[in-house]
């Protein structure tokens, strides 16, 4: 939630782009190792760090300019991660 903060970089900065980049392959490689397929899960949780972080910060502008400020759109952001972290670990069972 600090990244509703006025005073928090960009995502899409190098340096929390790069971590959202590696966080994304570590926890892609774990998931694949799980299914026998390590660099499977590393290769799928980049992309989907990069997916994610380009496409989140487009929609989140996208609903911040239609609700005319951003802390709807931070919070329906946060709501979407969650619910979608929840399903991905339910899926893993």
């Amino acid at each position: 939630m600090t990244d509703q903060l006025p005073s928090t970089p960009s995502r899409k900065v190098p340096v929390q782009f790069g971590a959202r980049l590696v966080s994304g392959a570590l926890s892609g490689a774990m998931v694949g190792v799980n299914g026998g397929t390590l660099l499977g899960g590393l290769v799928a949780g980049s992309i989907g760090a990069v997916i994610g972080t380009l496409g989140g910060a487009a929609m989140r502008s996208r609903l911040a300019a239609a609700f005319g400020r951003d802390l709807p759109a931070a919070l329906i952001e946060d709501a979407i991660a969650i619910i979608g972290a929840i399903s991905v670990v339910g899926m893993l069972r």
